[in-house]
């Protein structure tokens, strides 16, 4: 068994592993340390990694170096991965995209792939059919979105993301629900389309904490994962195997 910790800006996964098979996850907060003992209890894990894209408090880092198991970091551009990174630098390559990047190279090896993860911001990611990581791009994410509209603005009010999202908003409410919502669909749509001019045969992986609903014409040779930062971190993890047997 093994274990995957994903350190997001948002919440914390946990993914228990068996092989290449997730069999349980868990979210925790970030004050929530304690959850990674609670979920460690419940499985008899032999290994373990672990990435993040903010910096730990010491409770935290101390109860990831104390687990009884031997753990690894993902650190790009110095943990070894299955893929070639074209990113300057590679350490500042968010250690997150890495891992989705590989999570899907893992399953779909050979393809050029675009990942799109849709959370606290939007990430465009591209690998080749080579395995050549080829750059990506960052966008905000809804809630970004709807609180700088608010907080830019004197007259504009916070606006929750789940609720009606007509194609034109008939109240304020609306049309900055529908503004936010419909234009990061019309933003997911338009990569797409314009990756796929070039790319013909290109897969695209959608993951991350946010559903988006594509028109029905976006849809074909798309994969919805969640898993997919989990799997890349567990890939990564037995990609570096041997450095366990030292």
């Amino acid at each position: 068994m093994k274990l995957t910790i994903d350190i997001g800006n948002t919440c914390i996964k946990l993914v228990a592993f068996d092989g290449d098979t997730p069999i349980e996850s868990c979210h925790a907060e970030h004050d929530e340390p304690y959850k990674i003992v609670e979920f460690c209890s419940r499985h008899d894990f032999t290994k373990g990694i672990w990435s993040t894209v903010k910096k730990l408090s010491t409770d935290f880092t101390s109860v990831i170096e104390n687990l009884p198991f031997p753990t690894m970091q993902l650190v790009s551009g110095k943990t070894p991965v299955p893929v070639s990174i074209g990113y300057e630098p590679p350490t500042s390559l968010g250690s997150d995209r890495l891992a989705a990047i590989v999570g899907a190279w893992t399953q779909q090896p050979f393809h050029d792939i675009l990942v799109i993860d849709v959370g606290t911001c939007i990430t465009f990611d591209m690998i080749s059919s080579k395995g050549i990581y080829m750059g990506g791009n960052i966008s905000p994410g809804p809630k970004m979105r709807f609180r700088a509209l608010n907080t830019f603005t004197s007259a504009l009010p916070m606006v929750e993301r789940k609720g009606l999202s007509p194609r034109l908003g008939t109240t304020t409410e609306t049309a900055i629900r529908s503004g936010v919502i419909n234009g990061i669909r019309l933003e997911i749509e338009g990569y797409i389309k314009e990756f796929r001019s070039k790319y013909p045969h290109l897969l695209v992986y959608l993951t991350g904490g946010i559903h988006i609903d594509l028109h029905n014409s976006e849809k074909m040779c798309i994969f919805a994962d969640e898993y997919l930062v989990p799997k890349g971190l567990n890939g990564i993890l037995q990609y570096n195997e041997a450095s366990f047997a030292k």
